[in-house]
């Protein structure tokens, strides 16, 4: 869009790089070319301008196949403006002299020029092709026969338009014939996917079994280590309780023998000492045999004192008294 700058009785517009600008001054050209800026009086002057840039349109078009069936083939169409000035000519760019701004739509005016002529086109491209040929083709060869019949449409070239370059997009045709047609893939995807379960489930049910297999051989090898395990427990315990036995044979017969040997010493000992007490008590009897009586009554009394509980009073009573003195009156006068 152009800039245009109000004065008194005047007006400066300014386009950009990118914009053909046409000014008519009483129906008469004045300037006309691609970023214009001139002063224009605004009661005598009529301002045009077309944007010469590469723009986008994008068209759904729907065509019928040779069997019949619809089909919506999305297009993008890059086109310019390649000859402004005829395309000023033909479409209404008039601006506002005083805002700049279009007074009309020229911009959708061109797209449906291009609308049409892009319809045309794909019609003319996949005319007399069935339905499986249309959505298999191939898209950059479908894109350059477009291009190529849009070059030679006579109504873009009576606009002043140019296409540039053509997309095209997945053609899609109506829902339930898709849904059909994605019925044997999706059949042959559930089949695949079957198989692949049921292989699955039957590589697992083998690992099942190799498992259980293993773990039964595991039980088995288990079992026939525990049976030797328990054999040998019986060995070894046999052999301790032989080895035990015959240690305690050993050592009840060493303890009979010692047994034997400390009553023979025992007895020798009480013999022994027997001996030596009688030898003692020979020998004091030997000793006394030469004593006289008094001497050995005196003994015996110190003797016999010796081993006498202590006697903290003595009672004397006559009649022992007198019992004592006629034992000794007799004992003198024998």
């Amino acid at each position: 869009m152009a800039a245009i700058t109000r004065y008194p009785l005047v007006r400066h517009l300014r386009s950009t790089p990118t914009t053909y600008v046409r000014h008519l001054v009483n129906g008469a050209p004045r300037h006309t070319g691609v970023g214009e800026a001139f002063w224009f009086r605004p009661l005598t002057s009529a301002i045009s301008e077309v944007p010469i840039d590469d723009r986008e349109h994008m068209a759904l078009v729907e065509i019928r196949t040779a069997d019949l069936h619809h089909v919506a083939v999305p297009v993008t169409v890059v086109y310019r403006v390649e000859d402004p000035g005829v395309t000023v000519t033909r479409v209404d760019c008039s601006v506002d002299v005083r805002s700049g701004a279009w007074e009309q739509a020229p911009l959708e005016a061109l797209g449906s020029a291009i609308h049409a002529a892009t319809a045309e086109a794909v019609a003319t491209a996949l005319a007399g092709q069935e339905l499986m040929p249309v959505l298999t083709a191939d898209l950059g060869h479908l894109g350059a026969t477009i291009l190529r019949v849009l070059g030679n449409q006579p109504s873009l070239g009576a606009l002043g338009l140019q296409a540039v370059t053509v997309r095209v997009g997945l053609p899609r045709p109506e829902p339930d014939v898709e849904r059909a047609l994605q019925t044997p893939a999706r059949e042959a995807i559930q089949q695949e996917a079957d198989k692949a379960t049921f292989e699955r489930r039957a590589l697992a049910v083998e690992r099942e079994a190799a498992i259980g297999e293993n773990e039964l051989s595991n039980e088995i090898e288990l079992a026939r280590r525990r049976e030797q395990l328990i054999a040998q427990q019986g060995a070894n315990s046999r052999r301790q309780a032989e080895q035990e036995a015959e240690v305690a044979a050993v050592a009840t017969e060493s303890d009979a023998t010692r047994q034997r040997t400390l009553a023979a010493a025992r007895a020798e000992a009480d013999r022994v000492i027997g001996q030596a007490a009688a030898d003692n008590e020979q020998a004091r009897i030997a000793a006394y045999a030469n004593v006289p009586r008094e001497l050995l009554l005196a003994l015996a009394v110190r003797e016999a004192a010796e081993h006498l509980p202590a006697i903290d009073h003595l009672v004397v009573t006559p009649d022992l008294v007198q019992g004592l003195l006629a034992k000794l009156t007799s004992e003198n006068a024998a």
